[in-house]
C-alpha cells in the first residue's frame, strides 16, 4: 500500500453542489454577501483534510474560454444555463481561500479540471501515491484503477463514498472502468451537451457495452442489431464516436507532477484571517486556525468563560458606564444614581482600549462580564428592587424539560446591563420554588417594564405553570430575527455568532447529550449560573442590535402588533391542549393492522413472491427488474431504484400492484406516525396532547407545529380523516367547533389583482371553480361538468404556485398540449391575474423582496439571476409569498382577536388547535351559538379587503364530525 495520499479536488463541481445544497436556506453575511458556496466548499475541504489526512493536495479549476473539445464540437456545453450569480461571486473567494490555505491551484488554459486531475492522477499513481479524485462527476469513473479512486465527500450523501475499480464496475454494470467512456459515447451527457445516440439511455448503453465491450465493438457487430434500437445505432455512428471522444478525459495535459509543490502545509494566517472575517466564518475559523483559539484561551485558565473560545460581545464596558447602573455598582443608598458608578465613561473607554491592546480576547471578556449568583433572600430582594426600576430587562428560565407543560423550573436569570447578569436558583421542593417565584411576581407582572427573551413563549408558559402572568410589552429576539431574515436560522447560538461574533456555552457541556443526557438539577450552581446568566446577557445584547434593524426595515407593527401578541395566544392554546379518545385510537390501530396484512398479501400475489414491501431496494427489484414496469427507471446514488411516491404515482395505471403499494404506505404511515404515536404524546400531568406551535419556521409566515405535527395529519383520504375522530372535547358539557376559511388564498388573489370576474363570483357566492370552468371552456355556468370543474380547480390553485403546462398535465393526467390550451384560455379570461403576477415580479426585480398585506417581507435574492432555475424559483415565490403570507397574517389577526374576545367575555370555551386555515375550539354547549357568530365575524373581518371572506363552520362530538 502506498504511503503517500494525494487528494485532487474538482473545484467547480464542489462549488455547484454547495450552491444547490444551500439554495433554499442560503448563508448571508451581515453585509448581504451570499457565502453558501464558499462555506460548503470550505467545510468539505476541511472534512477531507481532518478525516482523510492527505499528505498532498491540489484544487483544480476550469479557466474561462473554450477547450480543445469546443474545436471538435462547437456545441459542447452550449445548452448550459447561465452560471448562477452567487457562484460567480463565490469563485474568487474560493480561490483566495485555497491560496490562503497554501494549497496549489491547478489551472491550464485550453483544458478542463477533469483533464488536469486525470493527468496528475495517472502520474502520481506511478510515483507510489494513493490518489483520490474528489468530485461527484461520473466522468471520472474512467480514470479509476488500482491506486486511483473517485471520492464523494459526505456532503453528497450520508457518508463519504470511495469508488475503486470494483465499485465503479458494479455501479455502471461494466467490466473495466475505462468503459465509462463508451457508456457516455452511447448515452451522451445532457449537462455537457454530448449528443450520444438518440434513444439510448444508461441501462441500454450498459447492456450494449456488456455485450460488445466498446463503441468500436458495437459497430463491428451491427448485423446482430435489429429494430428501432439497431436503426438508431446504425444512423448515428458519427455521433457515437464523437461523443466518446468528447467524454474522454485527456491524460496528456502539459503539467508536471511536482510532489513537493503538492505537499500539504499550514495555512497562511495573515491571508486567511482577514478573509475569514470578511466571510464571517466564525465557527469554521476555529477549525481552520486552531492555534489562534488555543492562544486566546491558554493564557486565561482562571476565566469563568474558558469553555467558550470565541470572541465575546465587546460593548459591555461602555454599556456599564451608561445611564443604567448595576445593583453591585450602586452606592448604599436605595436609589441608584449615575454619579454612583464606580468609573466614568472616559474610564470605561480607557479600560477597554487598554484591554484590547494588552490582553487576549478572553482576558477582555473576564474584565467585561460579571455574572452573579442570587441565592439568598437578601440578594433576591435587592435584585427585585433594581429590576423594578428598569424600563426593560431580559430574562431566561432554566428547567427540567424542553416540554413547557411538564417542565419544572430550576432557576431563572436576568440582565439589564450588557455584560452583567444575575442567576436565581430555585429549589426542587415545589412549595419553596413557588415562594421564590412569588418574590418576583411584581417584576414579571409589571406592565410598564418591557420583557425581553429568546423564544419567550417557552418562558411565558413556564411562569404560567406557577400561576404568574408575564405582562407588559414583550420583545422576542427569535421572532425579531425571523421577521428580518425569514429564511435563516433563528436560534440564540446562531444569532450570537452572527451578530456578536460570539459562541455561547452549549447546554451539552453541562448535561451531556443523547441518551446519556442528564438534568439541569444535577449541575453545579456555579456552572449553571455562568450558562444561564450568559443566555440573558447575550439575548439582551441581541435585542440592542435587532430592534434598530426592525425599525429601519419598517417592521415594528408586524412584530409588536401581530407576532408578539400571538405569543400569548399560542401559549394559551398549548397549555390548554386537547383530549384524545384512546378507545378510538385503539380501534383504528386494530383495523389498520388488519388492513395492512390484507393489502400486503395482495401485493405478494401480484408480485408472485413474498418480499419486504418497506424495503426500497427489494421493491425496486420487483417493480423494475421482475415486472419491468419502467424501462427508464432511475437509480439513486446508492445504486438502488428510486421508488418515491412521485415515481410510483406515474405508474399507477401500468399495474395494479402500484396502487396497492401506495395504499400500503399510506396505511403504515397512518398507523406508525399518528394512530400508534399519539398516545405517546399524552401528558402525564394533564392527560391531554399539547402540540407546540412554531412561529419562526415557515418563511411565508404560516405557523407550523410539532408533537404532533397537526399540519401533516392526512385529510385527503377517508382513512386519513378518521384520525380526527380521536380529537374530542374535554367532557360531555363541551363539543368541538371547527371554523375554516373558505378558499382564502384565491380570495386574496382576487383582491390583489382586482379581477372583476373573480371578485363577482366570490362576493355573489358563486362557485369559483365552476365560474373558471365556464369561462375557460366557454360553456354556460349550468353546463359545467364535474370534469371541467376538476380541471378548473387545479388551474385556480396551481396558478398561485406558478404551475406550468407540464405540471398541470402531470396533475390532471392529460396531454401537455391540452394543459397549455387550458392555461392560455385562463390568461385570456382573467387578464388582471396575469397583469398582477407580472407587475409583482417586475417590482420584485427592483426591490429584491415582496410583501404581504401587513408588510411581512420575503426576500428574493435570485429574482434577477441569469440562471433559469434559480430565477424561476424566485419568481414563483414572488407570486406565492404575498398570497400565502397574507393568508397567514389574516388568521393570526383573527386568532388574536378571538383570544381577546374569549378572555373579555370570560367564556368557558377555549381555542385549542390551528391547522392551515382552520381554527378548532373546545366549545361549551351553552356558548356554541354565540361563539359561532363571533368567530365567524372576527375571522371574516380580521383584515378588511374588497373581497368577501367566508368560513365553513361545523360542530360535532369529535374533530372529524365538526370538520
Amino acid at each position: 500500500m502506498p504511503s503517500k495520499k494525494l487528494f485532487l479536488l474538482d473545484a467547480m463541481a464542489l462549488i455547484y453542489r454547495a450552491h444547490f445544497a444551500f439554495i433554499k436556506a442560503p448563508r448571508i453575511t451581515s453585509t448581504g454577501l451570499n457565502t453558501s458556496c464558499v462555506f460548503g466548499f470550505t467545510n468539505t475541504l476541511l472534512e477531507v483534510i481532518q478525516k482523510e489526512k492527505p499528505t498532498h493536495i491540489g484544487v483544480a479549476f476550469d479557466l474561462p474560454g473554450g477547450t480543445f473539445r469546443n474545436d471538435m464540437f462547437p456545441e459542447y456545453k452550449a445548452n448550459r444555463q447561465e452560471q448562477p450569480e452567487d457562484i460567480t461571486i463565490a469563485i474568487p473567494y474560493v480561490k483566495k481561500l485555497v491560496a490562503a490555505m497554501d494549497i496549489p491551484l491547478l489551472m491550464i488554459p485550453g483544458y478542463e479540471a477533469d483533464d488536469v486531475i486525470g493527468t496528475l492522477a495517472k502520474k502520481a499513481a506511478l510515483e507510489d501515491f494513493e490518489v483520490f479524485m474528489m468530485t461527484p462527476d461520473k466522468d471520472y469513473g474512467q480514470l479509476v484503477e488500482e491506486h486511483i479512486y473517485m471520492y464523494k465527500p459526505a456532503i453528497f450523501g450520508k457518508d463519504a463514498e470511495k469508488l475503486g475499480v470494483k465499485e465503479v464496475c458494479e455501479k455502471w454494470g461494466i467490466e473495466r472502468p475505462e468503459q465509462v467512456i463508451d457508456l457516455l459515447g452511447l448515452m451522451g451527457d445532457a449537462v455537457d451537451n454530448i449528443p450520444g445516440v438518440p434513444g439510448v439511455g444508461e441501462k441500454t448503453a450498459a447492456k450494449l457495452i456488456a455485450s460488445y465491450g466498446s463503441v468500436e465493438g458495437l459497430y463491428e457487430n451491427l448485423d446482430k442489431l435489429s429494430g428501432k434500437l439497431g436503426e438508431a445505432i446504425k444512423n448515428n455512428k458519427e455521433k457515437a464516436f464523437l461523443s466518446k471522444e468528447l467524454a474522454r478525459i485527456e491524460l496528456n495535459v502539459p503539467i508536471e507532477f511536482d510532489e513537493e509543490f503538492l505537499k500539504i502545509s499550514t495555512p497562511k494566517v495573515d491571508e486567511l484571517s482577514p478573509l475569514l472575517d470578511e466571510l464571517e466564518f466564525r465557527t469554521l475559523r476555529k477549525r481552520l486556525l486552531p492555534d489562534e483559539n488555543q492562544q486566546s484561551t491558554g493564557s486565561n485558565q482562571s476565566s469563568s468563560k474558558t469553555s467558550s473560545s470565541s470572541t465575546p460581545p465587546v460593548n459591555a464596558i461602555k454599556a456599564k458606564a451608561g445611564t443604567q447602573i448595576s445593583m453591585f455598582d450602586a452606592a448604599a443608598s436605595p436609589t441608584p444614581n449615575v454619579a454612583d458608578a464606580d468609573f466614568s465613561y472616559a474610564d470605561a473607554e480607557n479600560e477597554l482600549d487598554q484591554a484590547v491592546s494588552t490582553s487576549t480576547k478572553d482576558t477582555i471578556y473576564t474584565k467585561l462580564h460579571e455574572y452573579h449568583l442570587m441565592d439568598t433572600p437578601e440578594l433576591r430582594k435587592s435584585l427585585v428592587h433594581y429590576l423594578l426600576k428598569q424600563d426593560e430587562f431580559c430574562f431566561d428560565t432554566e428547567t427540567t424539560s424542553v416540554d413547557a407543560v411538564d417542565a419544572e423550573i430550576v432557576g431563572f436569570s436576568f440582565a439589564y446591563i450588557a455584560g452583567e447578569a444575575y442567576y436565581v436558583p430555585v429549589p426542587e421542593n415545589q412549595i419553596e420554588a413557588q415562594q421564590i417565584l412569588e418574590e418576583f411576581r411584581q417584576v414579571f407582572e409589571n406592565e410598564s417594564i418591557t420583557k425581553i427573551g429568546q423564544n419567550i413563549k417557552y418562558d411565558l408558559m413556564i411562569l404560567k405553570n406557577y400561576g404568574i402572568d408575564l405582562k407588559g410589552k414583550l420583545f422576542d429576539t427569535m421572532l425579531a430575527h425571523y421577521i428580518l431574515e425569514p429564511e435563516q436560522r433563528h436560534g440564540m447560538d446562531y444569532l450570537a455568532n452572527t451578530y456578536l461574533n460570539y459562541d455561547p456555552v452549549s447546554i451539552e457541556t453541562l448535561i451531556g447529550k443523547g441518551k446519556a443526557q442528564g438534568n439541569m438539577r444535577d449541575v453545579d450552581f456555579e456552572k449553571i449560573k455562568e450558562y444561564a446568566a450568559e443566555d440573558a446577557d447575550v439575548t439582551l445584547q441581541l435585542k440592542a442590535i435587532l430592534q434598530p434593524k426592525i425599525a429601519s426595515y419598517q417592521q415594528e407593527k408586524l412584530l409588536q402588533d401581530l407576532e408578539m401578541p400571538l405569543v400569548n395566544v399560542l401559549a394559551g392554546m398549548e397549555i390548554e391542549g386537547v383530549r384524545i379518545d384512546m378507545g378510538a385510537l385503539n380501534d383504528m390501530s386494530n383495523v389498520l393492522e388488519s388492513d395492512i396484512k390484507q393489502i400486503q398479501g395482495d401485493i405478494f400475489n401480484l408480485a408472485g413472491q413474498e418480499f419486504n414491501v418497506a424495503s426500497p431496494k427489494q421493491l425496486g427489484d420487483i417493480l423494475f427488474e421482475k415486472l419491468k414496469l419502467d424501462s427508464k427507471a432511475k437509480k439513486t446514488k446508492t445504486g438502488q431504484y428510486a421508488t418515491g411516491e412521485d415515481i410510483l404515482s406515474k405508474l399507477e395505471n401500468d399495474h395494479e400492484i402500484v396502487r396497492k403499494i401506495l395504499d400500503f404506505r399510506e396505511l403504515v404511515k397512518l398507523k406508525n406516525t399518528y394512530v400508534d404515536a399519539l398516545p405517546l404524546l399524552i401528558s402525564k400531568k394533564t392527560g391531554r396532547i399539547h402540540t407546540s406551535y412554531n412561529q419562526a419556521v415557515a418563511a411565508t409566515g404560516r405557523l407550523s407545529s410539532t408533537n404532533p405535527n397537526l399540519q401533516n395529519i392526512p385529510i385527503r383520504t377517508p382513512r386519513g380523516r378518521e384520525i380526527r375522530k380521536a380529537f374530542v372535547p374535554r367532557n360531555e358539557d363541551f363539543v368541538i367547533l371547527s371554523a375554516d376559511y373558505s378558499q382564502i388564498e384565491l380570495r386574496i388573489m382576487a383582491a390583489f389583482s382586482g379581477d372583476e370576474s373573480m371578485l363577482e363570483a366570490f362576493n355573489q357566492g358563486i362557485d369559483i371553480h365552476s365560474t373558471t370552468a365556464s369561462k375557460v371552456f366557454k360553456v354556460a355556468l349550468g353546463d359545467v361538468t364535474s370534469e371541467m370543474r376538476r380541471k378548473a380547480k387545479m388551474v385556480n390553485f396551481g396558478i398561485i404556485y406558478g404551475i406550468s403546462a407540464f405540471g398541470l398535465s402531470q396533475r390532471l393526467n392529460i396531454p401537455r398540449g391540452e394543459a397549455k390550451e387550458i392555461i392560455d384560455a385562463y390568461w385570456v379570461e382573467f387578464p388582471k391575474i396575469k397583469t398582477f403576477m407580472d407587475s409583482t415580479i417586475n417590482k420584485a426585480r427592483e426591490t429584491k423582496f415582496v410583501e404581504t398585506i401587513l408588510g411581512r417581507r420575503r426576500y428574493l435574492r435570485d429574482i434577477n439571476s441569469q440562471n433559469l432555475t434559480d430565477r424561476g424559483f424566485a419568481e414563483r415565490n414572488a407570486i406565492n409569498a404575498p398570497i400565502q403570507g397574507s393568508a397567514a397574517d389574516m388568521i393570526k389577526v383573527a386568532m388574536i382577536n378571538i383570544h381577546q374576545f374569549i378572555e373579555t367575555e370570560k367564556l368557558q370555551s377555549k381555542m385549542i388547535l390551528q391547522v392551515h386555515d382552520e381554527l378548532v375550539f373546545d366549545a361549551h354547549r351553552s356558548e356554541v351559538d354565540y361563539l359561532k357568530q363571533k368567530v365567524n365575524e372576527l375571522m371574516c373581518n380580521a383584515i378588511p379587503m374588497v373581497v368577501k371572506m367566508e368560513t365553513g363552520m361545523g360542530v360535532g362530538e369529535n374533530w372529524l364530525e365538526a370538520h
